[in-house]
């Protein structure tokens, strides 16, 4: 995407100078197009699945869906188009945090839309996303960012936010149509318990789950995605349905850098294997909107015998390019 011509800045010099002059240097309008602006990717609450060397990049953004970015190595993006429309979706309104999946072929985008969590399928990453049954997966409550894992054994599991507790996470398992959730399988994960999660108000969510040497790690986001402290803590478990528990030295992420509102993140590993996370910030220090979509790495210490999460403060800035 090119930056505008300085038209006020051509005129100007038109008028101290000779018109001939201004002819002779520039043939061709191109020739005073300056270099090109560079854009955030505009997400909130970010997720990026590889599929065949291609990376896409879903969000929260589009008033009436779910856009898809698409980029061939993390620093560049381009707009691909609306992969979820309303039209195609159980709500109108406030479509948040979608998660899409490879499975068997299929594609399956994990969503919330009017604070109910919803899944949409399609024949390809880039969509179009189809709720087949235009209703929540759970009708009578109101629950946000739901996030799938699968287990070594093929059981799948979603995890989401419950409004029971402030926000607080808690996991089911789903039917092998990875669409059906059991809710008599429903388990609490984590509530707010930790001092650095109490600025405002009472959230944890943005739930995201990998399975690392046998035990389990959940990536979560702590306080209002409006608070400047918002941050990316990690607890873990034995057993899914067990017991979580929380680093004592969370947040892993708050503030890297000249961000502020770092959060509502998700792992994913890219081409070279390398595990990453991509989470969003505010606009700046005084703006929260437009968020932005940033990607940084992930990785283990030992500590003790056991593998301790770390989330590196240095960080990739995605560029939108036309």
């Amino acid at each position: 995407m090119k930056k505008h011509l300085i038209l006020i800045y051509l005129l100007a010099l038109g008028t101290l100078t000779p018109c001939h002059s201004c002819a002779s240097e520039y043939t061709n309008i191109d020739d005073v197009i300056v270099d090109e602006v560079e854009l955030p990717v505009p997400l909130g609450d970010p997720f990026i699945l590889l599929h065949e060397g291609i990376y896409y990049a879903y969000g929260t953004h589009a008033a009436d869906g779910i856009e898809v970015y698409t980029s061939n190595d993390l620093l560049t993006w381009k707009y691909s188009g609306m992969a979820l429309d309303k039209k195609n979706s159980y709500a109108d309104r406030w479509f948040w945090a979608p998660e899409v999946y490879a499975v068997n072929g299929k594609f399956y985008m994990y969503y919330s839309a009017d604070e109910h969590i919803c899944v949409a399928t399609a024949d390809s990453p880039a969509g179009p996303f189809v709720q087949a049954k235009q209703e929540p997966m759970i009708a009578d409550e109101k629950c946000i960012d739901n996030s799938l894992f699968i287990d070594e054994d093929g059981t799948p599991y979603l995890s989401f936010v419950r409004f029971n507790d402030g926000n607080n996470v808690w996991i089911a398992e789903l039917d092998n149509d990875l669409v059906t959730l059991k809710k008599e399988t429903m388990h609490p994960c984590i509530h707010v318990s930790q001092s650095w999660e109490e600025v405002w108000p009472r959230v944890n969510e943005g739930s995201f789950i990998i399975k690392h040497k046998g035990l389990y790690y959940l990536t979560y986001s702590a306080n209002s995605y409006e608070s400047p402290f918002y941050g990316v803590g990690c607890a873990t478990a034995a057993n899914l349905m067990g017991n979580w528990s929380k680093y004592e030295e969370n947040p892993l992420l708050q503030k890297p850098g000249d961000l502020t509102g770092v959060g509502h993140s998700a792992l994913f590993t890219d081409k070279s294997g390398k595990l990453r996370i991509v989470y969003h910030a505010h606009k700046d220090k005084n703006n929260i909107h437009p968020r932005a979509m940033y990607i940084g790495e992930v990785f283990f210490d030992n500590v003790n015998g056991v593998d301790r999460m770390r989330i590196s403060h240095e960080y990739i800035t995605p560029k939108l390019i036309k």
